[in-house]
């Protein structure tokens, strides 16, 4: 009897190194049930220097807004900064790129500085310089180029493109095919450029905290990146044929122990 109990135990210290604990790997830990959590993050995209802004200018009066849409109706070039980009309905939709001085080149008002304002900035100040030219001037503004690159331990990682311009990192996550198991969940590094400036943020998935992190909503270009574990690091040293060997030495040991004992 004494054997099998020494088996037992043996098994369970196997078992027992071999396996992560639910700590490491279950989100938002400490979350209630039907518990309400009100974030305290809103986020707005701000237009940045390199990005690509859809412009289109509308009204009553087709003919007076005409002038200031770029190849309305041309076809779709391949490339280029102040290009025509194909709407959903196939026809074209000028789009503009945001030079280093954060200027536009737009359509009779000229040079017109748009990096560091919000999409809702952009068209009130367009409205306001082309109730010159246009009655009640209709503006419609998108970001084209907002996309977040999802890399590490990952089952999919890559960039993607975010249509709507709002994500969270739990979406983007999802998106990638979640972590895989080797990931660290309690160490995701969230790097995100402003004016030419690099920061890097870490947040901890296992924790409800998440959902009140400065980059709980992620900005365009973001790029997020999860760590592996010191498991999958040791693996790609090479450690894991060592971890294999040992773990069947234990398994023919305990089994030979078994077949003396009996």
């Amino acid at each position: 009897m004494r054997s099998y109990n020494l088996i037992i135990i043996l098994l369970l210290v196997v078992f027992t190194f071999s396996c992560k604990t639910p700590t490491d790997v279950v989100y938002f830990q400490e979350s209630k049930d039907l518990e309400e959590i009100k974030s305290a993050n809103s986020f707005t995209p701000v237009f940045k220097v390199d990005d690509v802004v859809s412009i289109t200018v509308s009204a009553t009066d087709m003919d007076a807004a005409r002038p200031f849409n770029l190849m309305q109706g041309a076809s779709l070039p391949a490339t280029g900064a102040e290009s025509g980009g194909a709407s959903a309905n196939g026809a074209s939709e000028p789009t503009y790129l945001i030079d280093e001085e954060g200027n536009i080149d737009f359509p009779v008002l000229g040079k017109l500085k748009i990096s560091g304002l919000t999409r809702i900035q952009i068209k009130d100040m367009l409205k306001e310089k082309l109730k010159v030219y246009i009655k009640d001037p209709i503006v419609n503004v998108r970001l084209k180029n907002f996309k977040i690159t999802v890399i590490g331990e990952v089952g999919q990682p890559g960039s993607f493109t975010i249509p709507n311009e709002r994500i969270t990192i739990i979406e983007a996550i999802g998106l990638a095919g979640d972590l895989t198991i080797m990931g660290k969940r309690g160490n995701v590094m969230v790097i995100r450029e402003n004016d030419g400036v690099n920061t890097y943020h870490r947040v901890d998935l296992t924790s409800k905290s998440i959902f009140d992190s400065p980059v709980y909503y992620l900005a365009q270009n973001d790029v997020l990146y999860v760590e592996p574990n010191e498991a999958r690091v040791k693996n790609s040293k090479g450690n894991d044929k060592t971890i294999g060997v040992v773990l069947s030495v234990i398994s023919v040991g305990l089994a030979a122990l078994a077949l003396i004992l009996r």
